[in-house]
């Protein structure tokens, strides 16, 4: 009786601290202040210096427990046809409450700091005549690196790195970012390739950051120009970025950084293809006339990224689709999918402030 006693009270812990993220969401500057840049850095440094060294995911492998495990909690109580129900639901929600705490204590806090353009101090809006000023800049800046790496203007990018190799240098990016932003200091490194990196294809997934151990987690599957720009943005993730556009903007920001070309390229044709589509959801004619002037060769890593998700296609996706969109939405990203826009805003709201980045 004692056991279920303290099983009921975390489980009705969860409405408690579900309450009390709420209240903390409604002081962004004291999140920024005393998490974020207090004690988040000090609990995401410890976990990347434990699991950081080890050559495998440990997160994935944890993952893959978690899930047996409960697979054989259902399958017996499925067997002893539902007469442990009651005490199976106690347990289940005392865990999800454990997760919940883990959760926003590790790293999920983040969601509730202050939005990055506040912290920029820049803008988050913008005119479609300073988008397509950023846009022709991304195009001429990404043709000129297209020119420089690929054999002609109609050929794709060859990526010949190992991931491990592409791991260790976006450490460089990240050091170069340091002269405007000190708090991006990143050692140690924890970035792995991901053991599901399969059931993350399924899921319409190129990575993730693990919030219990801290670990970047890259899908290999994913075609190895966009390698760099994944790295990066998991590793914003990491420094405590958890919003997926401003994730989105650090990334961009790690790769144009870097001192490696091939890195540049990957972070120029990604914010490229932002921007290109949010000019032709403004004026199509528009933008038909920018993409007609990019190399045919980055159209064509274009279309290998598209190749790779359509083959990756499955009934289940919309389902993934929609979890995630809700995921988003119930962490203070309330535009869910749609907000990646936002990145778009960052982008052209700091190059107005700081015209010789792009």
């Amino acid at each position: 009786m004692k056991k279920n006693r303290i099983t009921l009270i975390i489980g009705l812990l969860l409405f408690v601290q579900m309450l009390v993220v709420r209240l903390l969401a409604l002081y962004p500057q004291a999140v920024e202040q005393w998490y974020c840049n207090g004690i988040y850095p000090v609990i995401s440094k410890g976990f990347r210096y434990a699991f950081g060294w080890l050559p495998f995911s440990f997160g994935d492998i944890m993952y893959a427990v978690l899930i047996v495990l409960a697979v054989r909690e259902i399958v017996i109580l499925i067997r002893n046809r539902f007469k442990t129900i009651k005490s199976f639901l106690l347990r289940t929600l005392a865990m999800i409450s454990i997760v919940y705490f883990a959760f926003h204590l590790l790293w999920g806090m983040n969601y509730y700091r202050l939005p990055l353009h506040k912290s920029l101090s820049i803008d988050n809006d913008y005119t479609t005549q300073e988008l397509v000023s950023l846009t022709e800049k991304l195009l001429n800046n990404s043709n000129r690196l297209h020119t420089a790496l690929a054999v002609n203007d109609s050929a794709v990018v060859n990526y010949a790195f190992a991931k491990a190799e592409i791991f260790n240098k976006t450490l460089n990016g990240y050091e170069a970012l340091q002269q405007k932003f000190p708090s991006l200091q990143y050692p140690p490194k924890s970035i792995k390739n991901s053991l599901l990196r399969y059931p993350l294809s399924v899921m319409g997934y190129s990575g993730y950051l693990n919030p219990i151990t801290n670990e970047a987690q890259i899908n290999g599957m994913v075609p190895a120009h966009r390698w760099p720009v994944i790295s990066c943005h998991e590793q914003a993730h990491q420094l405590g970025f958890a919003k997926e556009n401003e994730a989105n903007f650090m990334a961009v920001m790690a790769t144009l950084n870097n001192e490696d070309i091939h890195f540049q390229y990957s972070g120029s044709i990604f914010a490229l293809r932002y921007c290109l589509n949010d000019v032709y959801r403004r004026d199509k004619e528009l933008g038909k006339l920018l993409k007609s002037k990019v190399h045919p060769g980055i159209l064509a890593q274009y279309q290998m990224s598209r190749d790779f998700w359509d083959e990756m296609d499955n009934p289940l996706e919309p389902i993934f689709d929609l979890f995630y969109s809700n995921y988003l939405k119930a962490n203070n990203q309330p535009g869910g999918l749609e907000s990646y826009s936002y990145m778009v805003a960052l982008l052209v709201n700091y190059d107005k402030q700081f015209p010789e980045t792009f």
